[in-house]
């Protein structure tokens, strides 16, 4: 067998066997495969597709090319969420807390920024101290003590992954709704958690700008997940608009707290309380999504989710004064307002240069190796659909370094002002089970 015959058959349009898929991605993993040789095979699939039996394949041998772990010894049931990404996409910062307070067990591996979109673990980091970087043994006595941990991906688990997702992330490859399936299903496979929800993002800020192409990665991931025995749900939600108030390490963090803190409610906290829910459903905690829904705003008011997340920082490492001390954060030396120039109702109509207004602010990368700023970012004031008054402040942009003239002039060709009203986003938009 060579991949050489492996990348012409495929180049054509023929099916490949579970054992060619595994001879080139176990041949990559190993050194015996060149990166031109995976490039081109990878350049293939994005042409020619995988069938589900060869997305399957692939998403099995990259599973196992590291080790799936064994949730079993835990005495409750194991969940994971996660999401194709966005703007202001914060949610599992909120969801893991509430979930571990509902006695579920969340061993949650995360990613980090790039481009337009936010990264967990950055957004962790942010936090003074905070270790994302924990290995297998410490994951595991984490998420014993206090029934979520958050990290990064660990080089026992999907490996081949990691290498290949760096190699598409080169080979404009990444937009591949195979590829990106065994991606992001090998790793929630190894993880070992039973229950997964898949937040499936749509809109002009999501990888599937298309609706169509959104629900066809769902249903792909989805089926995925159930042959190899996992609980899957899906649900499919609009990135049109930033989710939240604030697109930023730290002021997504921030964020977070004040919801846990029961302070503030907002669009990113009623996606995050939904989803939440639809996960305690799927576990059998609750019986229905009204219970559930309840269940979790109880978590909020009572201070337990609260708990949960204070008790995970101590755990990794963080600074725990930052829950009632913000400028344990530290602050951005420049905060220029965008107001609006007239009267009327706001409506986003590009999302995706928001969020790479926000990277040029310093709170993303553009390149893998690029560092982050914890404390710039983006403030919305306002949403789609709200009316503003003239010289009402729509966006608070928070910086050190940053070519300001350039993100203002990005951000003012992102959203208009319009005399009619605008309808609220609604952002779930499918569940897919």
């Amino acid at each position: 067998m060579r991949a050489y015959d492996i990348i012409y058959k495929k180049r054509n349009g023929r099916k490949l066997s579970k054992e060619e898929i595994s001879f080139m991605v176990d041949g990559y993993n190993y050194g015996k495969i060149a990166d031109y040789q995976m490039s081109a095979f990878l350049m293939a699939v994005y042409f020619q597709s995988l069938d589900d039996e060869e997305t399957f394949a692939l998403t099995e041998t990259m599973a196992k090319s590291g080790e799936i772990l064994d949730l079993i010894f835990l005495d409750g049931p194991t969940a994971d969420k996660h999401s194709t990404g966005g703007v202001g996409d914060g949610t599992s910062l909120l969801i893991a807390p509430i979930l571990a307070a509902c006695d579920v067990y969340v061993p949650m591996m995360s990613g980090r920024a790039l481009g337009h979109t936010g990264g967990t673990l950055d957004k962790l980091e942010a936090v003074p101290g905070f270790n994302v970087n924990l290995d297998k043994e410490k994951f595991i006595e984490v998420l014993k003590k206090n029934k979520f941990a958050m990290i990064g991906q660990t080089k026992e688990v999907a490996p081949a992954d990691k290498k290949m997702y760096a190699l598409r992330d080169v080979t404009a490859t990444v937009e591949s709704i195979p590829l990106i399936c065994s991606s992001i299903m090998s790793k929630k496979i190894a993880e070992g958690a039973k229950n997964i929800l898949l937040d499936v993002k749509t809109g002009n800020a999501a990888f599937m700008q298309k609706y169509e192409d959104a629900k066809l990665l769902a249903q792909k991931m989805v089926q995925a997940g159930k042959m190899f025995g996992r609980n899957m749900c899906a649900v499919i939600t609009d990135m049109d608009e930033p989710l939240g108030n604030a697109a930023g390490n730290s002021l997504e963090v921030i964020q977070t707290l004040e919801v846990l803190k029961n302070k503030i409610e907002n669009d990113f906290s009623d996606l995050s309380f939904d989803l939440s829910a639809y996960i305690l459903v799927q576990t059998g905690i609750s019986e229905n999504f009204e219970a559930a829904r309840n269940k979790v705003k109880e978590k909020i008011s009572s201070g337990q989710a609260l708990e949960k997340f204070i008790k995970m920082i101590e755990l990794q490492n963080g600074n725990t004064k930052v829950v009632d001390d913000y400028s344990v954060f530290g602050k951005a030396q420049n905060i220029y307002k965008i107001t609006a120039h007239e009267n009327g109702y706001l409506k986003y109509v590009n999302t995706r240069n928001i969020g790479i207004a926000a990277c040029l602010l310093g709170a993303g990368r553009l390149k893998t190796e690029d560092k982050v700023d914890p404390v710039s970012g983006i403030i919305f004031n306002k949403k789609s659909g709200d009316k503003v008054c003239k010289n009402d402040v729509l966006f608070e942009l928070h910086y050190n370094k940053a070519d300001i003239k350039s993100v203002v002039e990005i951000l003012n060709t992102s959203y208009i002002i319009s005399g009619g009203k605008q309808e609220k986003i609604k952002f779930i938009k499918e569940i897919i089970d």
